[in-house]
């Protein structure tokens, strides 16, 4: 030991390290202040050894070096100089021996919470200066260092709890029964977890904290406020811990590694977190609890808690799920092996490529998979846990050698970067001159020399991690060869947020926590361990196929809404990994499709049926889809089973040409035939089963041709212009006798017969099964509408539309098309409606019937909403009317322009000279645009859509079908076309009248 002149030893002159000077204008100042200093201490002896140290020698190197590098050490040093001089001089073991000894001589029990909470910080100043000159000096080794912060942060958790309990006791919020020793008994656990855990801590580390108590306990079982008792208890530890005063503050507090932490209170029940870590617990959570201790709490209460979770950490037989869930992770956080280079500004030493946590996942893995049949395995710190591993064979001696190496290292690189500003920061400067002012820190002289050194230490790493589990597929989707995804543990990792931010998406954060919380089993489709290791596999790829829509921020809301509505995951998510073109068709559903997410979120087997068609190819026509639909219900044996099979087929082939739509196979005006082709299958092949099963228990009218019923298709779904969501406008007709009577078991008069029939029709297409729901049907077309029996006789439709229909009604004929029905009666139908549709008319009482209703509809469902295509002037509703007023006019003399969808009759009345040619062009142009646009919208967000805030990707769509350039040219085109809709409208129907 090096003694000054008057014979006092001087430590510091034995120091390993010297940090350089870099900044010589705060090396001045600091010594300056300290020169400063040395006249206002009391304790003679000191402030000798103190002004010694700055007047010259490696003691006044030192300080300057420290002043140039540290401002937090040197405002420590400068506060508390005689602490700072005793340590320079004497060594910094006993300065952390005396502050230790004063923190056991405490009673925190009988001291108020604001006297505590002084003495614990200034506690840990002394100590942190003690521990920190230790380091710079390099005469403490790393474990010396983590176990002397350690140390202090189990004494001052466990003056906390002491002094916590003590006043819940004394405010009745808690039974304790020995205020003076609170703990001991008391049910608290408290778990240490993480570098705390491990007696590993930072220098400037939080420390993580798990709280329960134990809800059994005797003691606390008439208590009604107890969970509160212990979060409120909870709350006053963090308090004296991290809130800062005058004084600093102790240590900063993470309490969100306990059980689903953004869901539950800071302190948990026992029974509560058995049951989270029994059914939802994680692979990263078992990996935590390796590093688990009882700090400042029941010590007997945590001994058993952690007994029954032993169980959940360590499994006695090999998981090879488990292993799969644990390489699923490991191929996240490493989406690059080998190759590259690693930029040392600005790299993150926790985090980055070869870092800290590479070496701690290098260990843990391995104690996960093979901790539970060899005990020795179950290390709480990773230098002990290497060494086991080394022991049971499981790591070759040389690899852990290197990786102890570079994790002494990089620790203490650590340390040094966060001693600058005691922030709990893991980066490298990011600019040349601050990491030269680290290397000199360091007593290096370039910042090359720390560059080869950090290189040297992080390509090490990073080798030997890229061979775990190496025969592994990396977990990353095309273009992400050069990012990470992690989402484990409580915290966004920082190259994730690069790596989402690179892909395109801009709340980084939202994305990264979002995905963490599917990992806690909140959604019902996570709650299965399988279900979140496919998660775990399927989400780079994920995130991927959403990044290419125009908003991935809102692509990824919706996909996570449509999460959320999963009934169950496995059987989705294995479908998605085992055909990866799924992704790109969720992708563009969550990307402009938000009614369509919804409907897909309720009925997840709607992709199934994907998997059996090709996309690439047009739905057949109606002929082929009820040869189909036919071939799948004779197959069935019940009724029941028909109908599910039904619904199945239906919603599969809808959600096929909603998919075509979205991906622009085909315009949406083809899809309303595909639709309404889909549609015709399902009546047409459902009537004739329906008919059987009806007739089991009430058989048939004798003489009633077989199908007994005829069903009209009338309004869109006439027009074969159905779009998603369309009700089914029906008219049921029949051709039976109505005195006749039924001849099975339960016998039925003629008219009731029928009125029942078409009943059960009904129900058979609107009813919802363990399959789903088809349609909304709606009857009011019939002859007396709503009030009128669901089955009307064909001679009763007849002397109705001679004697009592409206020109409303003549007008929704116009539509009319027999769906199913025995040919004798289909003819006998049509006949009947051409001879309405043919009737000779006067055109002015004609025109004026039609003007007064459109007047009647604008006046309740008036709209200056140029989106509202049905009802906005110039809209569907006036070009329909047009047409259908003009077939009515003109069908007496010219029967072919009887066509029931609105684009073919209007090029029929252009063709026989009812509309000018460049009328009827326009006009049936106006009516593609106004069906394509509602088609889509109808599919994507339903009946609601807002320009303002509509998802890009859907607006681009719009503009492709609207064949404009751009948005704003396509809302200029919508009101040009309606403008010329309305003014047709007024020179046809309106004026005149």
């Amino acid at each position: 030991m090096v003694r000054n002149r008057w014979g006092l030893d001087v430590f510091v002159e034995n120091a390993r390290t010297v940090p350089l000077v870099r900044n010589v204008a705060l090396a001045d100042v600091g010594l300056e202040r300290w020169n400063e200093g040395v006249l206002l201490m009391n304790d003679k002896r000191l402030a000798d050894a103190a002004a010694d140290i700055g007047a010259g020698g490696t003691g006044s190197k030192f300080l300057r070096g420290l002043f140039s590098a540290s401002p937090y050490l040197t405002r420590l040093a400068l506060r508390d100089q005689a602490i700072a001089t005793q340590i320079l001089t004497e060594g910094p073991d006993g300065v952390l021996v005396e502050v230790m000894t004063r923190l056991l001589a405490l009673e925190p029990t009988e001291l108020r919470t604001s006297h505590l909470m002084t003495l614990l910080r200034v506690a840990k100043r002394h100590a942190a200066l003690a521990i920190g000159l230790a380091d710079v000096m390099g005469v403490w080794d790393l474990e010396r260092v983590v176990q002397g912060l350690s140390d202090l942060a189990d004494q001052a958790i466990e003056l906390s709890w002491r002094h916590a309990l003590a006043d819940s006791a004394r405010l009745g919020k808690l039974p304790i029964d020995n205020i003076s020793n609170p703990l001991t008994g008391s049910g608290l656990i408290c778990l240490a977890m993480g570098k705390l855990g491990a007696r590993e801590l930072n220098y400037s580390s939080d420390i993580d904290l798990v709280v329960f108590y134990d809800d059994e306990h005797p003691k606390y079982q008439e208590m009604g406020e107890l969970q509160l008792a212990f979060v409120q208890a909870t709350q006053l530890v963090v308090k004296l811990l991290e809130e800062r005063t005058p004084d600093g503050y102790v240590f900063r507090t993470d309490l969100r590694l306990r059980p689903d932490a953004s869901a539950t209170p800071v302190a948990v029940s026992t029974s509560a977190a058995e049951i989270y870590y029994e059914s939802f617990g994680q692979n990263w959570e078992r990996a935590a609890f390796i590093r688990a201790r009882a700090v400042g709490g029941d010590q007997e209460a945590a001994r058993k808690f952690l007994e029954r979770l032993r169980a959940f950490v360590w499994r006695r037989h090999l998981d090879f799920a488990a292993i799969q869930d644990v390489r699923s992770i490991k191929r996240q956080i490493v989406a690059h092996k080998g190759g590259g280079e690693i930029a040392v500004e600005g790299h993150n030493l926790k985090l980055g490529r070869g870092g800290i946590r590479e070496i701690e996942f290098f260990v843990q893995t391995q104690q996960l998979i093979w901790g539970g049949r060899d005990a020795n395995l179950r290390q709480t710190r990773t230098v002990d846990a290497m060494e086991a591993l080394v022991q049971a064979g499981r790591i070759k001696p040389h690899v852990a050698e290197v990786l102890l190496k570079a994790y002494r290292y990089l620790r203490h690189l650590e340390h040094r970067i966060q001693m600058i500003n005691d922030s709990q920061t893991h980066e490298l400067p990011e600019n040349l001159d601050e990491l030269q002012s680290l290397a000199a820190f360091l007593g290096m002289e370039s910042a090359e020399d720390l560059r080869h050194e950090l290189l040297n230490n992080l390509l090490t790493v990073a080798s030997h991690y890229g061979d775990l589990f190496q025969e592994d597929a990396p977990l990353t989707a095309s273009g992400l060869a050069d990012g990470s995804l992690v989402f484990t543990g409580v915290e966004n990792d920082p190259e994730t947020l690069v790596t989402l931010e690179r892909l395109g998406y801009r709340e980084t954060v939202m994305v990264s926590m979002q995905i963490r919380s599917w990992h806690h089993g909140r959604y019902r489709a996570t709650r299965s361990e399988r279900s979140r290791q496919l998660l775990t596999e399927m989400v780079p790829a994920l995130l991927r196929a959403l990044s290419k829509t125009a908003q991935p921020d809102e692509a990824f809301r919706r996909f996570d809404r449509f999460l959320e509505a999963l009934p169950a995951g496995v059987q989705l998510f294995s479908l998605i990994l085992a055909n990866p073109t799924l992704l790109d068709i969720i992708a563009d559903i969550m990307g402009m499709a938000p009614s369509l997410a919804d409907n897909i979120g309720l009925n997840p087997a709607l992709f199934e049926g994907l998997l059996t068609h090709d996309l690439s190819h047009e739905l057949p026509g109606a002929k082929d889809l009820s040869v189909e639909l036919c071939t799948a219900l004779d197959r069935e044996k019940s009724y029941e089973q028909v109908l599910d099979t039904t619904r199945r087929w239906i919603n599969d082939r809808r959600f096929q040409v909603g998919v075509q739509v979205l991906s622009g196979r085909i315009d949406t005006i083809r899809a309303s035939r595909a639709i309404s082709d889909i549609v015709d299958s399902a009546v047409h092949s459902l009537l004739p089963r329906v008919e059987a099963e009806f007739a089991i228990r009430h058989g048939r009218v004798p003489g009633t041709p077989n199908p007994a019923l005829a069903v009209l298709a009338m309004g869109k779904f006439g027009g074969r212009e159905l779009t998603v969501g369309s009700d089914l406008d029906l008219v049921f007709l029949h051709d039976g006798s109505s005195h006749a009577q039924s001849d099975g078991e339960k016998p039925l008069g003629g008219n009731h017969y029928f009125i029942r029939l078409g009943q059960r029709l009904i129900a058979a297409l609107t009813a919802k099964t363990a399959a789903g729901g088809l349609f909304e049907v709606d009857m009011r077309l019939r002859p007396n509408g709503a009030k009128a029996p669901v089955a009307c006789s064909l001679e009763s439709f007849r002397k109705y539309h001679e004697e009592s229909s409206w020109i409303w009604e003549h007008m929704a004929l116009t539509r009319a098309r027999l769906i199913a029905g025995a040919p004798g009666v289909a003819e006998a139908v049509y006949r009947e409606i051409r001879a309405v549709l043919c009737r000779e008319r006067d055109p002015e009482t004609l025109r004026k019937g039609v003007a007064i209703m459109r007047r009647r509809i604008d006046e309740e469902h008036h709209t200056e909403s140029l989106w509202q295509l049905k009802y906005w002037r110039g809209g569907l509703i006036d070009a329909e009317f047009i047409v259908q007023f003009l077939i009515l006019k003109h069908a007496a003399a010219h029967p072919e322009v009887i066509r029931g969808n609105t684009v073919q009759a209007t090029e029929a009345l252009g063709a026989m000279g009812a509309l000018e040619t460049d009328d009827a062009a326009d006009l049936a142009a106006a009516v593609r645009l106004y069906r394509n646009i509602q088609g889509l919208l109808r599919l994507t967000v339903g009946d609601a859509f807002d320009p303002v805030n509509a998802p890009e990707p859907l607006k681009m769509r719009l503009v492709q079908l609207g064949d404009v350039v751009d948005f704003r040219a396509l809302e200029v085109k919508i009101q040009r076309t309606g403008g010329n809709v309305a003014t047709l409208f007024d020179r046809i129907v309106e004026t005149p009248a």
